[in-house]
């Protein structure tokens, strides 16, 4: 059974629509590459898996359950966002660490906000709080920063701070991890220290969805590639498909400029 199936999202601003008929599945442990145009509606597709949009359209489904169905009220409820929103870990193109805080501290918040809703949590807080705690040293060991768990974002790289995020989304153990473009942000040299870790997650069978403009990264780590433009999945396929053999000339066109490169 799939991870995720996303059935027939569409979405508009001001009457312009930036979604039209988008459907895929992902299946546990597979990375998934979403490429494509700027302004084609990569972005937005996540915004809408992470519910930070609503689709007007569609439905979106998690380990069989459904997490959003547009002819359903109940699934749209806002006192119901922030539960769905965990079965997904998003990190950002500009890190959005929080400055006021350590790299420990950033990575320990959110599982400490939520551990506060457990009705065992005055019983055992001390117990609880040491959990979390270890839990984030881990993560930050797992992509190098063991050394760095005391500094804040201004005394950190951006390569290190966009390792800091991937961190804090692993924090709640999401069931799917997804990525906006997480090196547009970097120069060569920490973008490589950036897709060193997200590749040693894809060895891991994490399940990733990752947009990017990083056509050789996306070829050699996804198991599955989307090409979306005009809001449409012009094609999807295998990375061998997609970039070896694509069978639409929109496709053959975009990767055109990256085969030149």
């Amino acid at each position: 059974m799939a991870i995720l199936e996303v059935g027939h999202i569409q979405k508009a601003f001001d009457g312009t629509e930036v979604l039209k008929d988008i459907s895929f599945s992902l299946e546990q442990g597979q990375v998934l590459a979403i490429i494509g145009p700027s302004g084609g509606g990569k972005t937005t597709l996540l915004r809408c898996l992470n519910f930070l949009e609503t689709p007007d359209r569609g439905v979106i489904r998690v380990n069989g359950s459904v997490l959003f169905d547009a002819d359903d009220p109940a699934t749209r409820a806002e006192s119901q966002i922030r539960r769905k929103r965990l079965h997904f870990g998003l990190v950002f193109q500009s890190f959005n660490l929080f400055p006021q805080y350590t790299a420990l501290e950033n990575v320990r918040l959110a599982p400490e906000l939520l551990a506060k809703e457990r009705p065992d949590y005055h019983t055992h807080k001390a117990a609880i709080l040491a959990e979390i705690e270890s839990n984030a040293r881990g993560l930050l060991a797992q992509i190098g920063l063991a050394d760095r768990v005391n500094s804040y974002p201004h005394q950190l790289s951006g390569g290190q701070c966009q390792r800091v995020a991937i961190a804090r989304a692993l924090a709640l153990h999401p069931d799917i991890l997804c990525f906006d473009e997480p090196t547009s942000a970097l120069d060569p040299e920490l973008t490589g220290e950036v897709l060193r870790v997200i590749r040693t997650l894809a060895d891991q069978r994490t399940t990733m969805i990752i947009v990017t403009h990083e056509m050789a990264f996306a070829r050699d780590v996804a198991s599955q590639v989307l090409f979306i433009d005009g809001g449409r999945i012009c094609e999807q396929g295998t990375p061998q498909e997609v970039f070896q053999n694509p069978r639409e000339e929109r496709t053959r066109q975009f990767l055109s400029r990256f085969a030149q490169e």
